[in-house]
């Protein structure tokens, strides 16, 4: 959700509108509210009749989300809440199946734009980087707890960060850190000033690992997206907005596994894992945004949507038959 500003502009809008197609009294999941952009964008094109849940761990987010959607009135439910525990939520509501479900992945401007919720490198803040505050762990338990080869573990798996060993070193050197800056300052200094990426802030990997490692941002998705494809009724959609290549990887290879049926290996007659098709992949490459939204919205540069259409009725898509061994990437 990196595209959220204090105006709010949603991003790759009119791309998902034409991907998730909301018709007038359906019901929908927007997995992620944040603001309500998408949010508001669905709801015009669901009334009469059509109905709205909107997920967010953040209270904060609910509560913005809750103004700019309140002229909907009954139409929709705001609730706080995990996307990974989408089905638990909805059967708690009452809602069997839905007709499409949205997610927009990541981290708000709203969020990053607020010192004192701790993910920017550029403002001075405590480093806490929760999107639930009412869990306990916060991203200085993990500074100045892990040792420090699972420290730099945590750069490399979360933030793909090259110099992981040198900052998890120079990290535990500088012990305690209790700010934003101060960590930000202490990876500048750990990056030969030669290496320094020339797109983004020396920080930005560490301070996406750590983020990713709080709030649990893989795991939830490993869970939460076969588990909003099966809450999908027959022919709804499912459409996925991410900013970085771990969460993309992860939706292109849970897409392609539940588009793909059989799992037996080749020349396997007949087929012994009664795999069966669960979605029709929609975008055979991501959608990314136009030159003119990024004029308008340059924090939407890194974003990629993708979709797919639920098929006929299955077992649990977690749990396909013959292990669901990845597919092959697809570019």
């Amino acid at each position: 959700m990196v595209q959220v500003m204090q105006t709010h502009i949603p991003v790759l809008r009119e791309e998902v509108l034409a991907l998730l197609q909301p018709r007038a009294g359906g019901i929908y999941v927007d997995a992620t509210v944040g603001g309500g952009g998408h949010a508001e964008a669905i709801l015009e094109r669901i009334l009469p009749g059509g109905r709205l849940i909107g997920l967010d761990l953040d209270d904060v987010a609910l509560k913005r989300a809750s103004e700019r959607l309140a002229r909907f009135g009954e139409a929709v439910a705001l609730v706080q809440g995990n996307f990974a525990s989408i089905k638990e939520i909805l059967a708690g509501l009452g809602i069997p199946a839905v007709d499409g479900v949205l997610m927009d992945l990541g981290l708000s401007s709203l969020q990053l734009e607020e010192p004192e919720r701790g993910f920017s490198f550029n403002l001075e803040g405590p480093l806490d980087m929760r999107m639930d505050r009412r869990q306990p762990l916060r991203a200085a338990d993990l500074v100045n707890e892990l040792s420090e080869d699972a420290l730099a573990d945590l750069l490399w798996r979360y933030g793909e960060e090259r110099w992981a060993r040198r900052i998890a070193s120079a990290i535990v050197r500088a012990r305690p850190l209790t700010t934003t800056r101060e960590l930000a300052t202490v990876v500048m200094e750990a990056i030969p000033r030669r290496a320094w990426p020339r797109a983004i802030h020396p920080a930005t990997r560490t301070f996406q690992a750590l983020r990713i490692a709080v709030n649990r941002e893989l795991e939830n998705l490993e869970k939460g997206l076969p588990d909003a494809v099966e809450v999908l009724r027959e022919g709804g959609r499912i459409c996925v907005i991410t900013f970085h290549s771990l969460e993309d990887r992860v939706v292109k290879q849970t897409f392609l596994r539940l588009s793909r049926g059989c799992t037996c290996p080749p020349g396997t007659s007949p087929c012994r894992c009664g795999g069966r098709r669960w979605l029709r992949v929609l975008t055979k490459h991501p959608v990314t945004p136009s030159l003119e939204e990024l004029r308008r919205n340059p924090r939407a540069r890194s974003a990629k949507l993708r979709a797919a259409e639920r098929l006929a009725d299955s077992p649990h898509p977690a749990h396909p038959p013959g292990g669901g061994e990845e597919a092959g990437d697809e570019g």
